[in-house]
């Protein structure tokens, strides 16, 4: 196919683009149950030099930019797309996702202000109004799409200091379990917090945050003339997919005036189900909560999300303006995006969540995540069978993790079996899992989120572990 000189196509050229595309889209798609699910092992230098390049002066076929882009350059790492990644925690790439993509970037409107694209604006409105819904947040509350969770937590840090604190956050503190996403610490460093701010508590017995340790603290950092000001809960960590006492910590926020925020990029979005909604029973109590649909609603990285339970907090933090801005709204019914978010550029992220929920409808999401919970229990329970293995974190949701038993002369010793044996398994190319250390000791994790990850894959998982464990005898 040729280059064109121009950056017009005509539409035969546009037809013969896209169906270049397609062909190996459909092709990546199709043959992925068969693909290495993890080759970063054998990541090169010489793989990464052969990248780099100039500007380039002058065209390249676009064929040929195909066949690097999906021959030489998407087999290399991670495949988080596969239905055998359990690894960190997934996000699934649904592809429905990358339709509303093609859609939006061809349009191009700008969604940060209603009288520019009142149509598309008013899709992403409700979109941030499903999720209200999905957690259980009342009328009043607002949100926004964003990048992912870091962008998200690092806005609701500065809403909670802007309405809580005012300018002087001198002898604010912050209260977070040791076991809470480091985007958190970030987060409140980059809002100007210093680290003496962030008051890490030590998570208890099954990995969460104890209220009665946090009250305590409270206390001592009152006595100490210090001003406690906000509570950093997780619904679902990535170590070992706890989840913190949400109604205590709500109850306790409530009574000592502290802001609540929940991060739930992780484990949100089970709400829908009836399992995740009585496991994360507190969550709709927060002042805000950071979802990400790029996890657990199969849709591809880049798709975070910020809710606040009082809509009015995020545009007293987040408003300004300009000679050269159209009229902001004033009521409640329109809202301008830019007045909400730090974002005044941004993409219309709306419709890759809108097109997939209205082809299907939410019930079909449901399923998907009820069948998650369903093999996630599965292999615990395969697992909790094995004598040579304990389960150090059992599942609250979709996560869990496990290790070789203590029968080893030394913790050293101990981890180096239990990382052998995860490398047995990502080696046979069938499942790619990540571990993680809790309290010194090296644990397995099994994170069941990709969409297409279903019975026969877990079934895999399973040989490829026995085997694993025959091997090391």
């Amino acid at each position: 196919m040729r280059h064109p000189d121009s950056l017009e196509f005509s539409a035969t050229e546009t037809r013969q683009l896209i169906d270049a595309v397609a062909e190996r889209i459909e092709h990546q798609i199709r043959t992925l149950p068969g693909q290495p699910v993890d080759t970063s092992g054998e990541v090169s230098a010489d793989l990464v030099r052969s990248f780099r390049e100039g500007l380039p002066e002058s065209a390249t076929d676009f064929d040929e930019l195909l066949n690097l882009i999906f021959d030489k350059a998407a087999p290399a790492g991670l495949n988080p797309t596969s239905p055998g990644f359990m690894g960190y925690v997934p996000g699934g790439g649904l592809f429905h996702a990358a339709l509303a993509d093609l859609i939006s970037n061809t349009l191009n409107r700008y969604v940060g202000v209603t009288m520019v694209a009142p149509a598309f604006v008013q899709i992403e409105a409700n979109v941030l109004r499903w999720f209200n819904e999905i957690i259980g947040y009342p009328e009043q509350a607002r949100g926004f799409l964003t990048s992912g969770g870091s962008m998200a937590t690092l806005s609701a840090v500065i809403t909670a200091r802007h309405v809580r604190l005012g300018e002087d956050f001198s002898k604010a503190v912050i209260y977070l379990s040791d076991q809470i996403h480091h985007c958190l610490n970030k987060a409140a460093r980059l809002a100007g917090f210093p680290a003496s701010a962030l008051h890490v508590l030590p998570a208890d017995e099954a990995f969460r945050l104890d209220p009665d340790a946090l009250r305590k603290a409270m206390e001592e950092d009152r006595s100490r003339g210090l001003e406690p000001f906000m509570i950093a809960a997780s619904a679902g960590t990535t170590n070992t997919g706890a989840i913190d006492p949400l109604p205590e910590l709500a109850a306790l926020a409530k009574e000592e005036h502290l802001w609540l925020h929940v991060d739930a990029a992780y484990g949100g979005f089970f709400c829908l189900t009836e399992r995740g909604k009585q496991k994360l029973k507190g969550l709709e109590m927060a002042d805000s909560v950071v979802l990400d649909p790029h996890k657990s609603l199969f849709l591809p990285y880049g798709t975070g999300a910020l809710l606040v339970r009082e809509g009015r907090d995020l545009k007293a933090t987040h408003s300004s303006g300009a000679d050269y801005m159209p009229l902001m709204q004033e009521g409640d019914e329109l809202m301008d995006f830019c007045e909400l978010s730090p974002e005044l550029t941004r993409p219309f992220r709306g419709l890759r969540v809108w097109l997939p929920m209205k082809m299907h409808g939410v019930g079909v999401f449901r399923d998907y995540l009820d069948e998650k919970l369903d093999l996630t229990d599965w292999i615990q329970q395969q697992i909790a069978q094995l004598p040579e293995l304990e389960i150090i974190a059992p599942a609250e949701l979709s996560i869990m993790a496990f290790a070789l038993r203590d029968t080893f002369e030394t913790l050293e010793s101990r981890n180096a079996a239990t990382r052998k044996l995860m490398s047995f398994i990502n080696e046979q190319q069938r499942v790619s899992l990540t571990g993680t250390t809790v309290r010194g000791l090296f644990v397995i994790r099994i994170a069941v989120l990709v969409y297409r990850v279903h019975q026969e894959r877990m079934e895999m998982l399973l040989e490829d572990l026995k085997a694993g464990l025959a091997a090391m005898n």
